[in-house]
């Protein structure tokens, strides 16, 4: 994990609005001293791999990269990736900063309508919908804007949507040993609207259920009740 301080302050903003309540942070913009990113830098900075890449696919399109609408793109686009890839510099321990809590609690918690944004591994191209959770504590309550911020923080990767479904429940399984946890995932893939098959309005569903959202029926029907609820007063 790269080190805070080696972070442009744009995505050390993001990572710290992830990890953290407001008002809990003990990391400020203004606090990042020596960090060898410039908010406005064009790349000199060490950090010429990327812009050097974006230069040369400009050339093999056939632009020109010196051209004043161009100019400052690679630097640009260097900037615009380290803020969508910010996911992989969250700590985990951060983010869940002791919101874990003993509440005698057994009936399923959902969140739903969570909004994300992501980018697809295979193109680089964008990915986006919303994401609903829900699990049945064991005993254990996590904080409920803890949940965006999960979502968030595996979002906010190079990803493709079956994984980060995954990720989100396995990640709330290991913290909170629930009795089970069900996460469903709805998106558009830019991939499949903007290229290859060119179809607008194509939304793509991933679901992953452990523990009792597997093995009971009733647990995963009242999941997906409150889901088809969602749709029915949209």
């Amino acid at each position: 994990m790269t080190s805070p301080t080696d972070l442009p302050p744009n995505v050390r903003r993001l990572v710290d609005e992830i990890e953290t309540e407001m008002g809990e942070s003990d990391v400020g913009v203004d606090d990042i001293v020596g960090s060898r990113y410039d908010e406005h830098a064009t790349g000199d900075s060490g950090n010429g791999g990327v812009e050097s890449a974006v230069r040369q696919i400009l050339a093999e399109i056939g632009e020109d990269p010196d051209r004043q609408g161009l100019a400052g793109t690679p630097g640009r686009v260097h900037r615009m990736y380290t803020e969508l890839t910010a996911g992989y510099h969250v700590d985990p321990e951060r983010l869940i900063n002791g919101a874990i809590f003993d509440i005698a609690y057994s009936e399923m918690v959902v969140v739903r309508d969570i909004p994300f944004y992501s980018l697809c591994e295979h193109h680089l191209l964008p990915f986006f919908g919303t994401a609903a959770v829900a699990y049945i504590p064991r005993g254990r309550v996590i904080g409920l804007s803890k949940i965006p911020r999960i979502v968030e923080m595996y979002a906010r990767r190079l990803q493709v949507q079956e994984r980060l479904t995954q990720q989100i429940a396995d990640f709330l399984q290991d913290r909170l040993a629930p009795q089970g946890v069900g996460v469903v995932v709805e998106a558009t893939h830019l991939c499949a609207v903007m290229r290859g098959v060119r179809k607008p309005g194509t939304i793509m569903t991933t679901s992953s259920v452990l523990g009792l959202f597997r093995t009971r029926d009733r647990t995963r029907a009242e999941f997906f009740a409150h889901l088809e609820r969602r749709a029915s007063e949209a």
